[in-house]
């Protein structure tokens, strides 16, 4: 399978997973995937988020997820356990097609990492 093919079908596959799972079957689109990865970077599923920090959660997940392509990197966990990063390399200007397959990469390597699929 070619490797677009492959990333197309892991991403699916963790779509659908997902979707089952926290969205009655109703497809789950990129910026959800990233906040759901956000909450369990947090670790804090069960509590209620403001506007504000559902932004955040959704930066710490980007973050994550550009980490292993070196973007960031881990700094520390503040006093209310939230985790920080610093930026090691600006992301090069990417057309909307190119970030995309990039999140979804990052998506797929993150849930591969995880075990969540194989």
């Amino acid at each position: 399978m070619a490797r677009d093919e492959q990333l197309k079908a892991d991403f699916e596959a963790i779509q659908q997973k997902l979707s089952a799972q926290f969205n009655d079957n109703q497809p789950l689109e990129v910026d959800g995937i990233i906040y759901l990865i956000g909450l369990q970077e947090l670790g804090q599923p069960h509590r209620a988020f403001k506007k504000d920090e559902k932004l955040n959660l959704m930066h710490i997940a980007i973050c994550r997820l550009l980490e292993p392509f070196g973007f960031y990197k881990f700094s520390h966990f503040d006093d209310d356990k939230w985790p920080h990063y610093d930026l090691l390399d600006k992301i090069p200007p990417l057309k909307a097609g190119e970030q995309s397959v990039l999140m979804k990469e990052a998506i797929v390597m993150y849930f591969k990492a995880s075990g969540f699929i194989s």
